[in-house]
């Protein structure tokens, strides 16, 4: 068998027969839209009125093969097993699916027990074997089922917002999640947070990517999109801006203002000292976090002659890049992944080094593309991995943002990394890389840093770690030996 759904789209239903096996077919025809003929030498009172009231037309004789014309549904509802066997011959002559009330097995289809909740459809089809005990089940599930009906009222906007946020290719994967969660949850009426998010189109896939994860729990996002400090002047060097939180200002702000809920950023953006009235309530699963050579005629780092002239506008990459080859020149390059691409394209550089990260989730590149071990070039504080921050004590976001978000290994690493960064002092625009993995609950974190006279420190430590306290301290003694 084949349950499925059929729409009546103005086609009618011809029964034949006119007692209450006939009234009861045609109930649910009714009841699912369609228009009802009615054929029987004699119609019951019951199946009268049922057409009386639905607008459904009769014709009180025997029954001929014309009835059927137009039909798309037939039942075979008289007490004469012959004549039912004739009407399923004479429908499936005229190509409609027709239901035989004496032999389920004859027909094309049974018609199950029906209870219809909000916009719940509740069926229950015993194969024909016990029609009332399949009433029974319908009338049961009915008087328990109002959850259910809440539950997927809560599907249906959910749906909705779905097909409207996020591309096509991840909705399925957040409807069917979504389906799966408990009843009581579902039954609840979708709740709405408030995103602050920067603009570039790299600031959107990742602030989206933290709304698919809580529209699998049946929370929806609503964005808003700010332009920060770092994002107006695309020409300065980071560390020539004035500031150490140049793309995280504006999106506090919000936080703190109510105007938005929660706000997303790439972690390397975050000091590594926050304000007290916010907090990281989630860190996300890091994505590559490692920096990227890229070019259109250089297949990599090695192969550059000397004297190209290789883009970035990091301190941290510059340092660890010249300390590998001194021989080449360090250009600076700011805009968004897209603008740094096209400006390799045009042949403004030979190469650029710019996050595995953002080319992995843009899916975009260069020619080559060709990453950098973490021991050759340690990248920064938290790269790869999102930051969601929430004004501090605010449980109502904090609790669900981390539950739906938070990925214990990666915080662990983060918390590590942070803690160097702010042992030693340094901003996000400083000659400072700090990289941490975590193997079981081994912690090994690693560091370069350029000091003041220009020499470039590395040093790594090695420890259990489980908690956070451990994981600071770790980074803390990573600074020491870094300084």
């Amino acid at each position: 068998m084949l349950p499925i759904s059929l729409r009546p789209n103005g086609r009618r239903a011809v029964i034949v027969g006119g007692g209450d096996v006939a009234a009861r077919k045609a109930e649910a025809l009714v009841a699912a839209g369609f228009p009802i003929y009615a054929v029987a030498q004699r119609i019951g009172e019951r199946l009268q009125s049922i057409l009386v009231a639905s607008g459904g037309a009769s014709a009180q004789r025997s029954y001929k093969p014309g009835d059927l014309t137009d039909a798309a549904l037939v039942i075979a509802a008289t007490d004469d097993a012959d004549l039912n066997a004739r009407i399923v011959a004479d429908s499936r002559a005229a190509h409609a699916l027709v239901c035989d009330a004496s032999d389920p097995q004859r027909g094309d289809f049974t018609m199950a027990a029906v209870s219809r909740i909000g916009e719940l459809t509740i069926s229950v089809d015993s194969n024909g074997n016990s029609p009332a005990f399949s009433r029974r089940v319908v009338r049961e599930l009915a008087r328990t089922g109002a959850p259910y009906a809440d539950a997927m009222r809560t599907l249906s906007r959910m749906r909705s917002y779905v097909k409207q946020t996020f591309p096509a290719g991840e909705r399925a994967t957040i409807l069917r999640a979504l389906a799966e969660r408990p009843i009581a949850d579902l039954a609840v009426a979708p709740q709405t947070l408030v995103c602050a998010t920067r603009r570039s189109p790299l600031a959107m896939i990742q602030s989206r990517s933290v709304a698919a994860r809580l529209a699998e729990r049946g929370i929806k996002t609503s964005f808003l999109r700010l332009t920060t400090a770092g994002d107006r002047d695309l020409n300065s060097p980071i560390e020539a801006l004035g500031t150490i939180n140049v793309f995280v200002q504006e999106l506090e702000a919000a936080l703190r203002e109510g105007r938005a809920d929660y706000a997303v950023h790439s972690c390397k953006d975050l000091p590594s000292k926050l304000s007290a009235d916010v907090t990281i309530a989630a860190v996300s699963q890091r994505e590559d976090a490692r920096d990227a050579f890229c070019s259109e005629r250089y297949s990599g780092f090695e192969s550059l002659p000397a004297g190209a002239v290789v883009g970035t506008s990091s301190p941290r990459r510059r340092a660890q890049l010249a300390a590998i080859r001194s021989d080449l020149r360090y250009e600076p390059l700011r805009g968004n992944v897209d603008t740094r691409l096209r400006k390799l394209a045009e042949g403004n550089y030979d190469a650029i080094v710019i996050a595995m990260a953002g080319l992995k989730r843009l899916g975009n590149g260069a020619t080559y593309v060709v990453p950098f071990e973490t021991e050759q070039l340690v990248p920064a504080a938290g790269q790869g991995a999102l930051a969601i921050q929430t004004r501090s004590g605010d449980e109502r976001f904090l609790g669900p943002l981390r539950d739906t978000v938070n990925d214990p290994a990666s915080e662990l690493c983060v918390a590590a990394e942070r803690a160097a960064v702010r042992a030693i002092g340094a901003g996000c625009g400083a000659p400072l890389g700090v990289y941490a993995r975590l193997s079981t609950e081994t912690l090994v974190l690693q560091g370069a840093y350029a000091s003041a006279s220009g020499a470039l420190v590395r040093a790594s430590v090695e420890s259990r770690c489980v908690t956070l306290e451990q994981a600071e301290a770790v980074g803390t003694e990573l600074a020491e030996r870094l300084t």
